[in-house]
């Protein structure tokens, strides 16, 4: 289900959300069927109305209403997203980087991109929501990347596959559900607010995951494994949520209910 905070991206002014918008990755420019026509805006959570004509700005009120029904329980807004990570910045070299997709693949078989592969990807901008665990949320930051599901449409998984763990440098990883991991606004982002990623920031690729806690957005992103069963990842094994949806303000581990994660 689509997240309050992540729709169109042309209704940014108004609802500040995040979108979609397809782009060539040769030209950057609009891919067909990408940013024309007619897109879905919020009206309330979990449901859509097509924007009309005559739509008027919203007033005050309808803009801190809207601001209210993106932001999940027990979070702050504030205009700056802190640079928050586990150890060191990595050095990059990307004439060396490479992403291994491995695991439960449906060809049994790994699959690496160079730096030139993976760009070449088809890419998306989306504008979304970014909630930390530790209470503050950022609205409406801009991220352009490969849609993870690109990944798995090049690189289909196993039937058995449920879920998959994405690594980065120093052995960091988090583990989603497959179908978070291939939903729309996913994303294996180069981009934020129009440039590059800064080291700080998680260059040359990180993930975004706008329905999830900030750190299931891992930085520095090197691998993808495809997993038959979960397994919790570096911070789902020191005491966070396996889960890690902030609208279920699902913090940390001694809340999960039975089933949520697998056993510490």
């Amino acid at each position: 289900m689509r997240q309050p905070g992540a729709e169109a991206r042309e209704f940014r002014a108004e609802a500040g959300g995040a979108g979609m918008r397809g782009i060539s990755p040769a030209l950057d420019e609009p891919s067909p069927g990408g940013a024309g026509g007619s897109s879905p805006q919020v009206n309330a959570p979990g449901g859509f109305r097509e924007r009309s004509a005559e739509t008027r700005p919203a007033s005050d009120h309808d803009q801190r209403q809207l601001r209210e029904e993106r932001l999940p329980p027990g979070q702050y807004v504030q205009s700056n997203m802190p640079v928050l990570h586990y150890g060191p910045v990595p050095d990059c070299n990307p004439k060396a980087w490479d992403l291994l997709v491995y695991g439960a693949t449906q060809a049994g078989r790994e699959r690496r991109w160079t730096w030139d592969g993976f760009r070449a990807l088809p890419r998306t901008e989306i504008i979304a929501d970014f909630h930390c665990v530790t209470k503050f949320t950022v609205l409406g930051v801009t991220w352009l990347g490969v849609p993870a599901a690109e990944v798995l449409r090049a690189v289909p998984a196993s039937e058995r596959a449920t879920h998959v763990m994405v690594w980065a440098d120093f052995g960091y990883g988090a583990n989603l559900p497959l179908d978070v991991f291939e939903a729309p606004d996913t994303l294996l982002a180069t981009h934020r607010e129009g440039k590059e990623l800064s080291p700080e920031q998680g260059y040359p690729v990180r993930l975004v995951v706008p329905s999830r806690y900030g750190w299931k957005n891992v930085k520095w992103v090197r691998a993808i494994e495809y997993m038959i069963g979960d397994r919790r990842g570096f911070w789902e094994e020191r005491g966070y949520h396996n889960n890690a949806d902030p609208w279920l303000e699902q913090r940390y581990s001694y809340q999960e209910q039975p089933g949520e994660g697998p056993a510490l």
